[in-house]
């Protein structure tokens, strides 16, 4: 039995329709964000929007909603990185 969660599952970034910027949790590039970008309710992928706070899964990435930023929180199976 698997105590692993799951998460949704979007897909790639489209190109085409709204996004909010992606991050690595732990760069400078992060933080500049931060700074540039209000602190957003929600967070945009593929012009549908996720609330703060919300994990999704983007490929084999795991994404978390930081105020209107994704940002890389590792891969989104842990048991094959």
């Amino acid at each position: 039995m698997s105590d692993q969660k799951s998460y949704p599952d979007v897909g790639a970034p489209d190109p085409e329709l709204k996004n909010s910027p992606i991050a690595d949790e732990s760069t400078e590039e992060t933080e500049d964000l931060k700074q540039e970008l209000p602190g957003e309710p929600v967070c945009l992928f593929n012009s549908k929007e996720y609330p703060h706070g919300t994990y999704v899964q983007s490929g084999s990435s795991l994404l978390r909603c930081d105020y209107g930023i994704w940002v890389t929180t590792g891969p989104s199976d842990p048991d094959n990185p």
